[in-house]
């Protein structure tokens, strides 16, 4: 059973920064690839980030060279630094774990936490 707890969110005014974390339980933490998606209030939810077992990343165009995600693995941590934040940029942000295919899809194995509201306002 996996288990993801986040935690970082807050309000912050427009072009500031904040620096999710996401604690994940599982032996297995290393293996997996891990992402960060977000929902807006009345919009689906999205994948925003990723990360591979093995440090590759990849980021929606809206975040990109604004959003950094990361991980320890000896922590069994994953983390979004996100600067330059906008209003648009508000939403709960959650982590999963997942794998990709041969092909690179991402697939999220389906373990959610309770997510951190990132409100973005002046």
């Amino acid at each position: 059973q996996v288990q993801l707890v986040e935690s970082g969110g807050g309000l912050v005014q427009p072009g500031g920064s904040l620096r999710l974390s996401c604690a994940a339980s599982g032996s297995r933490f290393g293996f997996y690839a891990m992402g960060w998606y977000r929902q807006a209030r009345g919009k689906q939810r999205e994948l925003v980030a990723t990360i591979t077992n093995g440090g590759d990343t990849d980021y929606i165009d809206s975040v990109k060279g604004r959003f950094t995600i990361s991980r320890d693995n000896a922590k069994t941590m994953a983390y979004l630094q996100m600067n330059s934040l906008k209003p648009e940029d508000t939403a709960v942000y959650y982590c999963a774990m997942g794998v990709f295919s041969d092909s690179g899809e991402w697939r999220s194995l389906g373990y959610w936490g309770q997510g951190t509201q990132v409100t973005v306002s002046s």
